[in-house]
């Protein structure tokens, strides 16, 4: 979702914002530019840490960035949709945003599933077998 709507503002702002904001003139959308970029970088991040645990003190950056990202953007887009009594689209993107923001808020404040925990363990097994035992040949007595 974050890579296909940054990869859309940041090529296409000049079609896709006078359609979704009014009047706004085509040369004026370098801020959609500018908001693609910063929806393409989160969604780089959360893909270069899709095998990391998330959720308590794991992965908190992440999570935050998360949160804050779909947190301000439901408050915005739900303020506006009812001050303006704009399009349910609004109304839509709104409020999946604020399921996002609370799902990402939930992890914030949960410790890591126990089948993230397990299958992080299981993948520290894992590698420790697939390397070689160290063996020191000093031993501090």
């Amino acid at each position: 979702m974050l890579f296909l709507g940054g990869a859309v503002l940041l090529f296409a702002s000049d079609t896709v914002l006078p359609i979704l904001v009014v009047d706004v003139q085509p040369a004026a959308t370098w801020p959609g530019e500018l908001i693609g970029a910063g929806w393409l970088a989160l969604a780089a991040l959360n893909w270069l840490s899709r095998g990391t645990m998330l959720g308590g003190i794991y992965g908190r950056p992440i999570v935050i960035a998360n949160v804050a990202l779909y947190f301000i953007t439901a408050t915005v887009l739900l303020r506006v949709a009812v001050e303006r009594s704009r399009p349910g689209v609004l109304w839509l993107i709104g409020g999946a945003t604020l399921v996002l923001a609370g799902v990402y808020g939930w992890l914030l404040l949960r410790g890591p599933a126990a089948g993230d925990v397990s299958r992080a363990a299981g993948a520290r097994a894992e590698a420790g077998a697939a390397s070689p035992t160290r063996t020191s040949s000093t031993h501090l007595s």
